[in-house]
C-alpha cells in the first residue's frame, strides 16, 4: 500500500504521493486512472514527491489527462504543506524555493522569459503583442514561467466563451508544446481577475503559474503595477515581479485528508 495526501491550492486539487522512499512507478495511464474523479481517487494533477540529489526533494506533475508537465504554481504551494518545513524543489522547470506563511505558502518562481523559442512558439513573433488572434478576442501575449502560457486581456470575461475558445487556443498548431490559455479582466488598480484553460486540465479553479504569467504580462505591457493581486474563481493570490527579477507568488494551501492505495490497481 502506497500513502498519499489529499490536498489543494485554491480549489486546484491534487493527489500528492511521497516516493522519497521507495520508488512509484508513475505512467500516462496509471496518472489519468488515479486522477479519474468516478473510478480513481480523483484530481486535477498528481503529484509525486521525491528525492533529490540538487535540492531537498524532487516534484514531478502529471495532468488529469496523463501527460507530464513542467510546472504547477498551487502544487508549490502544497509542498512546504505536506513535507512539514520550508523547502528548496528540483522540478523540470528548475529549482524553486517555498516557504509556509500563515495559511499557505510563499514561492519563487524563477525569472520568466519572454523569448518566441523558449515559450515555445511555432515561428519567431513578438510576445508582448502577438500578431495572432482568434475570433474576436485582442492580439495576446506569451510568457514562459516553467510552463507556456498566452495571455488575453479582455473587456468582459463573462461573455467570452472560454471553455470553446481554450480548447481551440491550447491545441493550436502555433504551440508546439500545447498552451494554457488565460482570459484576464482589470478588476481595478493592480487588480486583475483571471480564468485559465489548463493544458490537459481544462477549465481549472486556480492556477498559479498562470497568474504568475498573467500579472507578468499586465505589468510588463505597463497596465499595472506589482504586486498585483489575481482574483480567481478559488480565491485570491499575490504576484509580485520586477522586470529583469524573479516571480514571487503567495497564496493558500491546504491538506484535505491522508489516505493508503494500491498503486498496482490502476
Amino acid at each position: 500500500m502506497g500513502r498519499f495526501s489529499k490536498m489543494h491550492g485554491l480549489g486546484n486539487d491534487f493527489v500528492v504521493i511521497d516516493a522519497r522512499d521507495g520508488a512509484v512507478e508513475m505512467t500516462a495511464s496509471r496518472a489519468r486512472a488515479i486522477a479519474d474523479r468516478h473510478a480513481g481517487i480523483g484530481c486535477d494533477q498528481l503529484i509525486l514527491i521525491g528525492a533529490s540529489e540538487r535540492a531537498d526533494v524532487s516534484m514531478r506533475i502529471f495532468n488529469a489527462d496523463g501527460s507530464e508537465v513542467e510546472a504547477c504554481g498551487n502544487a508549490t504551494r502544497c509542498v512546504p504543506l505536506f513535507v512539514g518545513r520550508d523547502v528548496r524543489i528540483e522540478t523540470k522547470a528548475g529549482l524553486l524555493d517555498a516557504k509556509g506563511v500563515e495559511g499557505g505558502a510563499s514561492v519563487d518562481m524563477g525569472a520568466p522569459r519572454f523569448d518566441w523559442d523558449a515559450i515555445p512558439l511555432a515561428y519567431a513573433m513578438d510576445t508582448l503583442t502577438m500578431p495572432a488572434s482568434w475570433e474576436d478576442l485582442p492580439a495576446p501575449a506569451a510568457v514562459n514561467v516553467g510552463n507556456p502560457h498566452v495571455i488575453f486581456f479582455c473587456d468582459d470575461l463573462d461573455v467570452v466563451d472560454i471553455p470553446r475558445l481554450g480548447s481551440i487556443i491550447e491545441n493550436d498548431p502555433l504551440f508546439p508544446q500545447r498552451v494554457n490559455v488565460n482570459f484576464a479582466e482589470v478588476a481595478g488598480d493592480n487588480h486583475l481577475r483571471l480564468m485559465v484553460w489548463e493544458r490537459g486540465a481544462g477549465l481549472t479553479r486556480a492556477c498559479g503559474t498562470g497568474a504568475c504569467a498573467t500579472a507578468v504580462a499586465a505589468i510588463r505591457s505597463k497596465l499595472m503595477a506589482g504586486p498585483v493581486t489575481v482574483s480567481l474563481p478559488g480565491g485570491d493570490l499575490a504576484i509580485d515581479w520586477t522586470p529583469g527579477g524573479t516571480i514571487r507568488m503567495t497564496g493558500p494551501a491546504t491538506h484535505v485528508f491522508n489516505g493508503e492505495a494500491d498503486w498496482t490497481r490502476f
